[in-house]
């Protein structure tokens, strides 16, 4: 009984309210504060980077920080704000799993932030003015000229521009043949070959070949382009195709003759060119369609017997110069560089004599004698250089003349190391003065020098080249004789 009126008058005594002092704080407002830092907190461990990509939902299934969730959520807090604030005053926690249900935290700002990651307590100034949050608004305003390349509503004259610019666009939407044929007559406008390519690419696939090649025999930039891009990409049956269509027989024919440098047996080649005779060429090209197949002949005639020779050793020059490389398929002047060098002496009935080559390939005289001249210096044959530049006259005399100049002679001379004896009796041959004392002076033919000064009567330069002579020589006791002969007329 005493213990029941003690806690009556414990009870009558006591009260829930305190006195006021400036240290209290509103227990409410303590409460929100608390709410407040809490979420601070949990942001900092919340909000990384790794979350960005993924996407939350809500119960209902849209994404959330979407516009048509975020106006749904702002409908529905505003018919339970009070509600959700009571309740969570009374209940006086500031716990996370508390946080969710007020909604109606979510302010103006949470729609430029994106993806809303807890709710919080900033309003729309600190929203707006707080630079640590990530703004993800080009998610939500982007402009709309950058919805171009996923919506496809650009016209023709955007898309090449957007092409000339390097952008990734799809031309799948031109589906008609109107839209198609004003999207390349804007790419040829642009003048731009790339962009005229790759829209050539896109007709070629999505068009029939007749209609195709029906456009472009009235458009000749696109249809230049378009046989260039076939020439490239190796489509032989497609512009053999787009060449008969526009009745060029002769490009149809140059064509199919290109077709030869993919055949690498010798023996398919050969009958590949064989048949290429009858092809509609011009009158000039039909001789050297014929020229090759009879060069191509004799190389493999020439292969075989000096394959043989080689083999059994019984040539000497196979075996003092072996061979570096076939005769198959080369040149017609390395054809006839290899038969001065390996059969000069033939006669000219065989197949692999020069004179047999240049007669019936109708080698031109300087192109013959360069490539001769060369063969034999090479191979210090200098009775050989000599006789192919000696003619005789209809008197029965002997004369030295060189349809290439003898300037070049000596030039071909002194690369293959020909003697300064050799050297001298070709500078002689050089008509022009000045060049022939160029040539002297530069391969120290100094008798030829000598002779050219007395010849001119030119004592001063005669006199300053015996410096450039050894002392106590042959050229310096010449020197010396010429000028101390009284009968000359010196002009200086």
């Amino acid at each position: 009984m005493s213990r029941a009126r003690a806690d009556e008058e414990e009870y009558w005594h006591s009260s829930k309210f305190r006195a006021f002092t400036f240290d209290d704080e509103d227990d409410e407002l303590s409460q929100l504060k608390e709410s407040k830092r809490a979420v601070n907190s949990l942001r900092d461990i919340v909000d990384d980077d790794d979350d960005d990509d993924l996407e939350r939902v809500s119960w209902s299934g849209e994404p959330v920080g979407s516009i048509s969730w975020s106006i749904k959520e702002t409908a529905s807090s505003s018919t339970s704000s009070l509600e959700g604030r009571d309740s969570g005053l009374q209940k006086g926690s500031s716990s996370y799993a508390a946080f969710p249900k007020q909604v109606s935290s979510y302010s103006l700002s949470s729609l430029f932030k994106g993806r809303n990651k807890l709710p919080s307590f900033q309003s729309l100034s600190d929203a707006l003015s707080d630079t640590g949050v990530k703004n993800y608004a080009p998610e939500l305003r982007r402009p709309k000229a950058e919805y171009k390349d996923y919506s496809s509503d650009w016209s023709p004259k955007d898309t090449v521009r957007r092409m000339q610019r390097g952008k990734v666009c799809s031309l799948e939407r031109f589906r008609s043949l109107q839209d198609k044929l004003v999207l390349l007559d804007e790419a040829v406008a642009g003048h731009d070959g790339n962009v005229i390519t790759a829209v050539l690419i896109f007709l070629k696939r999505t068009l029939r070949r007749e209609i195709l090649f029906r456009e472009l025999e009235v458009r000749q930039v696109a249809l230049c382009h378009l046989i260039h891009f076939l020439k490239e990409a190796g489509e032989q049956k497609l512009l053999l195709d787009l060449l008969r269509f526009l009745d060029r027989t002769e490009e149809v024919a140059l064509s199919q003759y290109r077709e030869h440098l993919n055949i690498q047996d010798v023996e398919k080649r050969r009958e590949f060119l064989k048949g290429c005779i009858g092809l509609p060429f011009s009158a000039e090209d039909t001789s050297h369609i014929q020229d090759h197949y009879t060069l191509l002949e004799r190389q493999i005639i020439i292969e075989a017997n000096d394959r043989h020779l080689e083999t059994a050793g019984q040539s000497e020059i196979f075996r003092k110069y072996p061979r570096k490389a076939s005769i198959l398929n080369m040149p017609l002047v390395t054809t006839l560089f290899y038969s001065c060098f390996y059969h000069y002496t033939e006669a000219e009935g065989t197949f692999s004599s020069p004179t047999n080559l240049k007669k019936t390939f109708k080698i031109p005289d300087k192109q013959y004698v360069l490539t001769a001249l060369a063969a034999r210096a090479k191979l210090r044959a200098w009775d050989d250089v000599d006789a192919l530049f000696t003619t005789k006259t209809w008197l029965g005399y002997t004369k030295k003349k060189a349809p290439i100049g003898f300037h070049r002679v000596v030039e071909i001379l002194q690369r293959n190391s020909a003697p300064v004896q050799v050297l001298q009796e070709y500078v002689r041959l050089v008509e022009d003065v000045e060049t022939r004392l160029n040539l002297a002076t530069k391969y120290k033919c100094h008798d030829v020098v000598i002779e050219t000064y007395k010849d001119l009567k030119d004592r001063i330069q005669l006199t300053a080249y015996k410096c450039k002579v050894e002392r106590g020589s042959a050229e310096e006791e010449k020197i010396n004789s010429i000028l101390n002969n009284m009968q000359i007329r010196w002009k200086n």
